[in-house]
């Protein structure tokens, strides 16, 4: 079953922002499952809940900039790149947009 974003888009077309920085998307997304799993051990481990806690904090501000990372790449793919003319209107509202959203995930 195709997902809603591809019904509009080629698949290709539609992640060829995350391909294009795939190898460090995935970077993330392995520390973030050794993160996980770290968490999964310390729960059988019966370890102290400060440490847990620690974990999930550092877990959830991986799984942040793993998702600011994405939305990033969406805007300037999908919306307008800020950098091919930083001058226009379009382009400085991207990068506003992407900076809001920066702040607003840390």
């Amino acid at each position: 079953m195709q997902g809603a974003h591809n019904q509009h888009h080629g698949k290709k077309e539609n992640m060829a922002h995350t391909i294009r920085d795939k190898k460090k998307l995935l970077n993330r997304v392995r520390r973030i499952r050794g993160q996980v799993e770290a968490i999964e051990k310390m729960l059988n481990e019966e370890q102290d809940s400060t440490a847990i806690l620690q974990t999930i904090a550092a877990c959830r501000g991986a799984m942040g900039g793993l998702m600011m990372e994405v939305i990033q790449g969406h805007i300037r793919f999908h919306v307008v790149d800020p950098d091919h003319q930083p001058t226009s209107a379009q382009a400085k509202a991207a990068q506003e947009l992407i900076d809001v959203i920066s702040t607003y995930m840390k």
